[in-house]
This record gives structure tokens, C-alpha cells and sequence, in this order.
């Protein structure tokens, strides 16, 4: 008969390596109970695992789309907020340009008016939503418009350039009470409107792109989600606030100042117009970003709920197991202790 020995060394060795197994364990059991699935996904399902990465990953696709939609609905937010502040003042300023047609004899009263517009507009419409101009199409690291109030800015002197070769002296000239109503409404048609509806509105008022910024909404959505300031709806509000600024109340006989604010009126009047069909576009895209991000929630919910049903565990279970883990390991270290004591001094 063979007579094994087992030391008390061997002993501690082989509960130690058992508790550092416990402890491992009990790590992995509190993340199940924390999240209420598994924590080995591959080892728990094995074969279908593929399924619930293939979930996974869906999910943060349309989590990073909602994401993205969230900014989206942002600046659509905040360019609606603008269109609406420039409609109204612009519906001030026609009211302002209306009074001076039929009553007022001052043409000063106007030029303020259409100057303070003019200065709002471009301000508003140079605004930024978290260092990206809202106007400036894909343009976003630039301010869409030239400051026309200033002086020595491109728009605001091939204005005064082209009336002084049109009439051959500055638009604040005494002589400008020689110009003739003809003289205006031909300049008006063939001078002025060029420097805003055509070339001349890129090449010295705008630096915003026509080119809008285009959101996916979905996997299989997209939408511009920007207004861009090229569009004309501000090119008419920036070409009549600009006539009556630079011309009106300069002195001009009252028929000739006439002409001035007539065309003024008609352009916000168009103007006023369009901006009320580009806030119903807005609008409309707004609802469409709303409804995309329902749907991809109710998305997410399915998934979550497929996922639940592969990696989810019973709770009751998982906390039987933490409380049972963490009492064998209390009485691990207690047997460890007990067994540190031993000594063969102590025995002799």
C-alpha cells in the first residue's frame, strides 16, 4: 500500500487557484446582472452569433443616423426661425416703402427704414449654428453675404460705380435731381438688376454655393436640409432695400423717387412670396427628419428586442448565481486564513 502526501502548501495553492476562478466568475456574473445579458456573447450562442452582431451593427447604424438627424433638425430649426424673422421685417419694410409712396414727401424716412432692414437681413442671414453658416450652402466655413451698410465692401461700390457711369455723378450728388423717371427705370433694368439676379450677385454680394447640404435621413433617405442665400427670394429683398439705401431721399425729384420705391414694393412683395413658400419646403423637410427618427426608433426597439431574446437571461437566475459566488469566495478566504495558521511548531 502506497502512502500519498499532500502538504498543506498544495492545499492553499489549489483553493487559490479556485478563488482566482471564482473571482472571475463573479465579474462575469455581475456584468450579466448589470445588463441583463449574456457576457460572452460567442460562447452563449455559438452559431448565432453572426445574428446578433449583424443586429448590433444595424443598430448603431441607425443610431448614428439619428445622430446626424438631430443636427439636421437643428439648423433646420434655427433657418426657419430666420426665414420667418426675415419674412416679417420685410413686411415692415413694404408697409414703410407703401406709406412713403402715397404720403410721405420725405424720402429720408425710407432710406432708414430700408437701411436697418438691409443691415438685419445680412446679419441674420450670416448667422452660424455651432460654427457652420446656416446660408452658405455647402459653402459653411464662410459668411454668405457682403456687408452693403459698409462703405468700401465690393457690392456696395460696383452699386455706386455703375451709377456714376450711368449718370456721371455719385448717387449723393446734388445733381441727382436732374435724373428723369425714364433715366431711373432704365437704370434700374439694365444696371442695378444684373448686380443682383445675375452675375453680379456672385461676383460681389454672395459667397454662399446653389449647392445645398443633402442629410441621409435613412438608410434609404436623403434631403437637403439647408437654404442657401443665392436663392432669389433674398436676392429681391437685397436689391430693393439696396436701391432705396444707396438712392432714395438723396435729393431725386419726387417722380423719379417714385420709381424707385415702386420697384422696391413690387420686388418684397415677389419676395415675401417666395419666402413663404421656402418656409412650407422647410417645414416639409423638418417633418420628414421627425418622422425619419420615428421610424428608426421603432427600428432600434424590434432589434433590441431580437437581441434581448438571443442574449437576454433570466435576472432572478443571475443574481442566485452572484450571491452564491460571492459566498463561496467569503468562505475561501476564511478556510484560506485558517489554513495560513497551520504550522508544524504549533502541532509539536
Amino acid at each position: 500500500m502506497k502512502v500519498s502526501f499532500v502538504s498543506s502548501q498544495a492545499i492553499s495553492q489549489a483553493m487559490r487557484y479556485q478563488m482566482a476562478r471564482m473571482q472571475a466568475d463573479l465579474v462575469t456574473a455581475n456584468k450579466e446582472v448589470v445588463t441583463f445579458r449574456v457576457a460572452d456573447r460567442g460562447l452563449a450562442l455559438g452559431a448565432r452569433t453572426g445574428v446578433a452582431v449583424s443586429l448590433h451593427r444595424e443598430i448603431d447604424r441607425l443610431q448614428g443616423l439619428t445622430d446626424s438627424n438631430q443636427v439636421a433638425s437643428s439648423r433646420l430649426s434655427s433657418t426657419q426661425m430666420i426665414l420667418n424673422k426675415v419674412t416679417e421685417n420685410a413686411q415692415g419694410l413694404m408697409s414703410a416703402l407703401t406709406t412713403a409712396l402715397s404720403a410721405s414727401p420725405d424720402g429720408k424716412i425710407a432710406q432708414f427704414e430700408a437701411q436697418s432692414f438691409l443691415s438685419a437681413m445680412i446679419g441674420d442671414l450670416n448667422r452660424d449654428l455651432n460654427g457652420d453658416h446656416l446660408f452658405s450652402g455647402i459653402n459653411t466655413d464662410v459668411k454668405p453675404l457682403a456687408d452693403f451698410t459698409d462703405p468700401t465692401s465690393a457690392n456696395r461700390t460696383a452699386f455706386e460705380d455703375a451709377f456714376v457711369l450711368r449718370f456721371g455723378f455719385a448717387s449723393n450728388d446734388a445733381l441727382v435731381s436732374t435724373i428723369p423717371k425714364a433715366d431711373m427705370e432704365d437704370f434700374i433694368a439694365n444696371e442695378v438688376t444684373p448686380q443682383f439676379m445675375g452675375a453680379g450677385w456672385e461676383a460681389n454680394w454672395s459667397n454662399a454655393s446653389d449647392q445645398l447640404i443633402v442629410s441621409r435621413i435613412t438608410l434609404t433617405e436623403t434631403a437637403q436640409t439647408s437654404v442657401s442665400a443665392n436663392i432669389p427670394a433674398f436676392r429681391k429683398l437685397a436689391m430693393a432695400s439696396s436701391m432705396v439705401t444707396s438712392m432714395v431721399g438723396q435729393g431725386m425729384t419726387r417722380e423719379t423717387e417714385a420709381v424707385i420705391l415702386e420697384k422696391a414694393v413690387e420686388l418684397i412683395g415677389d419676395a415675401i412670396t417666395e419666402l413663404a413658400n421656402q418656409q412650407g419646403y422647410t417645414g416639409v423637410v423638418e417633418q420628414r427628419v421627425e418622422r425619419a427618427n420615428e421610424r428608426m426608433s421603432m427600428q432600434k426597439d424590434l432589434m433590441n428586442r431580437s437581441i434581448l431574446d438571443l442574449e437576454g437571461i433570466d435576472e432572478n437566475e443571475a443574481a442566485v448565481r452572484v450571491n452564491g459566488l460571492v459566498a463561496q469566495i467569503e468562505l475561501s478566504y476564511t478556510l484560506t486564513s485558517r489554513m495560513q495558521q497551520l504550522s508544524l511548531l504549533k502541532y509539536l
